[in-house]
């Protein structure tokens, strides 16, 4: 299982799972229930606008880094990138109650095995993150030799 794990080839299909969440919410959010919700006043659609473009960037930037670059610390950047996104959805949860936020919107979330969509996705989010983290380490502590 160490073996498989610590492949080049496993880290990077970990790594471009961990990808989806910089375009998930370009494709739920980029609707009336938020970017074309009329309720929002234009500079906040403009902040999200900017936020998804951000998002769709730093996707992509992750892929190149995943697939195209042959230095293992370019593995070890996307998985900080897409980390500190995870943690950025987590900080926001926890400070939501401090600015008047809100995880759930009843009118449009839908439910995945009892939770909430956004609680789903972060809680399985989080969990690839933390196999990928410990198959990195895994990975750095292999003889060169021993890498595939």
């Amino acid at each position: 299982m160490t073996a498989l794990l610590t492949q080049r080839r496993t880290l990077q299909v970990l790594l471009s799972l961990g990808v989806l969440e910089f375009f998930g919410p370009i494709v739920r959010d980029a609707s009336v229930t938020h970017l074309l919700n009329p309720a929002w006043v234009g500079h906040a659609r403009f902040h999200l606008m900017w936020l998804l473009v951000f998002m769709a960037a730093s996707g992509l930037a992750n892929l190149v880094l995943v697939w195209k670059v042959a230095d293992d610390r370019a593995l070890w950047t996307a998985w900080a990138w897409q980390a500190c996104n995870v943690l950025g959805f987590w900080g926001a949860a926890a400070l939501a109650d401090g600015y008047g936020g809100l995880i759930v919107d009843p009118e449009f979330h839908m439910t995945i095995l009892g939770l909430n969509e956004n609680l789903f996705t972060f809680v399985v989010l989080a969990a690839l993150s933390l196999v990928t983290l410990g198959a990195l380490t895994l990975r750095d502590r292999l003889p060169e030799v021993q890498r595939a």
